[in-house]
């Protein structure tokens, strides 16, 4: 049985960091390389989609410690823990799925989303690619750290097992599961650019973790 998303990150709060830096390739170095290239103006306006505990908020107060943060997660113990972990800082948590978050109009200087969205399809994300294009300011840019497939079959594999699994378990379609469905990088790159997003790049990868940086 597949687990519900918020159920499976509670459940793995507490040991969440040392997995995710120890486990996965490359995540030594990628949430560093991911801070560094938001903004490094006093009291930017950051958004983190699925910021989880904040790992990569950690490098980036490290780089900007006034920066402004709103961090959106499903898990209300992951929160909990970003909050603990940075008390001094400027930082709106809000508890819900970034889908259904409103982000509002031209707030954000930037927006960031690291190991989150490669549970999803490029028809889910394309709604919200154009909510969070909306959202930045003229100028602004969307900066994607995430695992993706290295090919189209990966891809389509990993989505018909999502589909035949949910109808296996009688899942509802309105609950969000954890399960990995990536796109292949081009195909992420044509979902941003059909969200209105003027110019995507691939500007760095470890393994199957790469770096994609779209301009508002």
């Amino acid at each position: 049985m597949i687990e519900k998303m918020d159920d499976f990150f509670t459940a793995r709060v507490n040991g969440y960091d040392r997995h995710m830096k120890s486990n996965i390739e490359g995540a030594d170095s990628f949430y560093r390389y991911t801070a560094s290239l938001l903004p490094t103006e006093d009291r930017a306006n950051v958004l983190d989609l699925g910021c989880g505990t904040g790992l990569e908020l950690e490098e980036y107060f490290a780089v900007n410690p006034n920066a402004r943060v709103t961090g959106i997660d499903l898990t209300k113990a992951m929160l909990d823990a970003l909050k603990f972990k940075f008390p001094d800082k400027e930082i709106i948590t809000v508890c819900g799925s970034y889908f259904a978050v409103p982000f509002g109009v031209e707030v954000f200087d930037a927006a960031v989303s690291v190991e989150s969205l490669h549970h999803f399809s490029k028809e889910e994300k394309i709604p919200l690619y154009t909510k969070l294009r909306n959202a930045l300011k003229p100028g602004g840019y969307f900066i994607l750290t995430d695992y993706f497939a290295e090919l189209n079959e990966q891809e389509v594999f990993f989505r018909q097992e999502l589909l035949r699994i949910r109808q296996e378990q009688k899942l509802p379609n309105d609950v969000f599961y954890h399960y990995d469905t990536p796109l292949t990088v081009e195909h992420e790159k044509e979902t941003l650019l059909e969200a209105g997003f003027s110019q995507v790049n691939e500007i760095e990868r470890w393994e199957v973790t790469h770096t994609l940086k779209a301009v508002r």
